[in-house]
């Protein structure tokens, strides 16, 4: 499996601390059945600032710390960038760095709006040739709200990630809902883990695709899988037509 989200650098954001961290959140990758996992520091979030090149040195100790251990997994590039308006500005800076030199970026919304300019932002990115993955989109309360803005950013053009956590319940039972709603609703494209750690937030995507494929069949579990596979060869994505979600009693999925 390939995991294309996750702290798994030591020392630079709210993932592991040190080195011996990191190599347990690696042990415990592989007993997942992960052999690639994408690591996505944070960057712009308020907290952490973590630019391209200090990614790509990171990235290259890490890999050669575990090719000493003989830990069988490979570390690509990759950040998790906070949706801030100066993106562009910072990609034709050098400072942005996308999943595996691919054209995918990661984005991660604040947890409880959607900036204003959110949509304009994206569909710009977009034009730059760039196509953005919005990731945990099921953990941003607005979204949850308001249905509609999730529907309207699929259908322009992004791409969406779940957590692994979200949807085994970890993050609470509304977010467990959404996440399952996006899934049969087709507005959602890609599971990761977002592992921080090998205790509180570990590698759970064995559990999750189990459960996606009990719940969903092997057309759905499948696509899962080979998205996260297209992604780092920098290929288009399986996608169904996505489906607005509308809320009648309990949770419905149709066409308006």
């Amino acid at each position: 499996m390939i995991d294309i989200h996750n702290h798994i650098l030591p020392g630079i954001d709210d993932g592991p601390k040190t080195e011996q961290d990191s190599i347990a959140m690696a042990k415990y990758a592989v007993d997942q059945g992960i052999h690639t996992v994408v690591a996505t520091p944070h960057h712009k979030n308020g907290r952490f600032n973590n630019k391209k090149e200090e990614i790509l040195k990171y990235v290259s100790v890490l890999n050669e710390l575990f090719k000493s251990k003989n830990i069988p997994l490979t570390v690509l590039v990759g950040q998790e960038v906070r949706i801030y308006g100066d993106i562009l500005e910072d990609i034709d800076k050098n400072e942005i760095l996308t999943v595996n030199h691919s054209k995918y970026l990661l984005i991660e919304l604040p947890f409880d709006e959607v900036p204003y300019y959110t949509e304009k932002l994206l569909y710009d990115i977009q034009l730059a040739g760039y196509i953005p993955v919005i990731v945990h989109p099921e953990r941003n309360a607005e979204l949850r709200r308001d249905y509609r803005k999730m529907y309207d950013l699929v259908l322009k053009g992004s791409l969406t990630q779940l957590t692994a956590g979200s949807i085994l319940g970890h993050f609470g039972k509304e977010i467990e809902q959404f996440s399952h709603n996006l899934i049969q609703a087709n507005l959602t494209h890609l599971i990761a883990s977002d592992a921080h750690d090998v205790i509180s937030r570990p590698f759970e995507l064995q559990e999750a695709y189990a459960l996606v494929k009990q719940q969903y069949g092997l057309d759905t579990y499948y696509m899962f899988l080979e998205n996260s596979n297209l992604l780092i060869d920098n290929m288009n994505l399986n996608r169904y037509e996505p489906m607005p979600i509308r809320k009648k009693r309990k949770w419905l999925f149709g066409r308006s």
